[in-house]
């Protein structure tokens, strides 16, 4: 090799080694600036100023309080002065006649509440009502038709706003809201109340052993089977409501996806070539099952939904359509990778063609199936609850419900901790029930 064949062949590999370079400086370059612009484009896209500007954390704080606290309502009627006393101000909570909380005192003509640390509030005959706050001067309101009156200056502080129609104060110790027609005090203790027993039940403020060891509370019921009953029928909290949802969420769940595997299976073997050698029947099940997988179930419950009418049936019926064509392609997929020697096997003891596929076939298929299946029905329990929402059944219509009040943030954290745990559930018992049938390999 002369000197100039090695001079170009370095001059070649220097060429090489620079568009190497090159190509590597650009990549390096590239990369970050597409994702530099794609980030943005979200940012205005999506529009994050002005989310971060709606953004209210005094909102966020009150929510995540309401989820594991309650508040007690003292309302006042200003027209006919009745004065009433509800947990989370349902109708389920109110005190019963003669039963009061214990920092309310006074009579209707001079109600005293007290929400601790020197915040007072009075109601006073003719539709007036006191604030005491510290800090700040005695506030005096006065109802008059479908307007009030205050001594209320004109700068007011954040904590306080106020119309001729509406005055709300929020102070770290409770909520006060008036209205001409209304005077209402909200007072927040920690806890989820009358997650056990409402008040009109005997069991009410009873201790554990007291109801276990204690004499008889009601003489109509012995104490564990009264008190199994009281909390099982709880109107506040709705635990036999709540116990059927779920029940309704699992069988949603349950029905979709076993319906759809005993439709799947037989379809698969029409779809896998080995066991179909018709393209044309191949090609028409593989497209029905892209069909019906393609459509996301929450599109398919609402058009069930318009054919049907709401109910758990018509979520069971959209998990099934759409697990269909899953399940259709996975098992025509297992169907084209099972071992020919074992259908050879079966056939050579003179088997026929459906033995040759209940002994040579789904033998070997079954772990997979089974392990789909069973993944499924644990994903798809979340699904239902999702699918419940629409369709007007199961626990997710009850979370539904309890969001859409704005106000019952304690039920739908209860919600959200069942479902949580229904999903736990399902996770274990899938695991465990494909350990029985699969068996494990440690």
């Amino acid at each position: 090799m002369t000197a100039t064949d090695i001079n170009t062949d370095l001059s070649v590999a220097k060429h090489r080694a620079e568009d190497l370079f090159r190509r590597k400086r650009l990549f390096a370059l590239g990369v970050p600036s597409v994702i530099g612009a794609y980030l943005i484009y979200i940012f205005f896209a999506f529009d994050l100023p002005g989310l971060a500007q709606r953004a209210s954390l005094e909102n966020a704080i009150t929510l995540a309080a309401d989820s594991w606290s309650h508040k007690v309502h003292v309302n006042r009627d200003n027209r006919s002065g009745d004065i009433t006393y509800a947990i989370e101000g349902e109708r389920k909570g109110t005190y019963p006649d003669g039963m009061r909380p214990d920092w309310v005192s006074g009579t209707e003509g001079g109600l005293t509440i007290d929400l601790g640390a020197g915040h007072i509030v009075r109601y006073l005959p003719d539709r007036v009502t006191e604030i005491d706050v510290p800090g700040f001067q005695r506030i005096t309101v006065q109802a008059e038709g479908r307007s009030l009156a205050s001594n209320l200056p004109d700068d007011l502080p954040d904590w306080i706003s106020a119309t001729t129609r509406r005055i709300g104060i929020t102070t770290p110790e409770g909520r006060i809201t008036l209205t001409g027609s209304r005077s209402e005090v909200f007072n927040y203790f920690p806890g989820w109340e009358l997650f056990w027993f409402t008040l009109d039940s005997p069991y009410y403020g009873q201790g554990l052993t007291a109801i276990l060891f204690g004499d008889r509370i009601d003489p109509a019921r012995p104490n564990i089977a009264g008190a199994v009953s009281d909390w099982w029928n709880n109107a506040m909290w709705r635990h036999k409501d709540v116990a059927w949802a779920i029940g309704e969420t699992i069988l949603m769940a349950f029905l979709g996806t076993m319906g759809a595997a005993m439709i799947a299976l037989p379809l698969g073997f029409l779809a896998a070539k080995r066991f179909s050698p018709i393209m044309l029947v191949r090609a028409a099940t593989r497209r029905l099952f892209d069909f019906v997988r393609g459509v996301d179930a929450l599109i398919w419950t609402v058009v069930l939904a318009r054919a049907f009418g709401p109910g758990p049936l018509t979520g069971a019926l959209a998990i099934l359509i759409t697990d269909t064509g899953t399940f259709g392609k996975i098992f025509s997929e297992a169907l084209e990778n099972v071992d020919q020697r074992q259908i050879e096997g079966v056939a050579s003891t003179g088997a026929k063609p459906i033995q040759r596929y209940r002994f040579g076939v789904i033998p070997q298929v079954v772990p997979v199936l089974l392990a789909q299946i069973l993944y499924f029905l644990e994903s798809n329990t979340r699904s239902a609850t999702i699918i419940g929402a629409i369709t007007g059944g199961g626990i997710g219509l009850m979370l539904t419900q309890a969001i859409q009040t704005q106000k019952d943030w304690e039920e739908v954290a209860y919600y959200i901790v069942l479902i949580i745990a229904m999903v736990m559930f399902m996770d274990w018992f899938s695991g465990w029930l494909r350990g029985k049938l699969i068996g494990r390999n440690d």
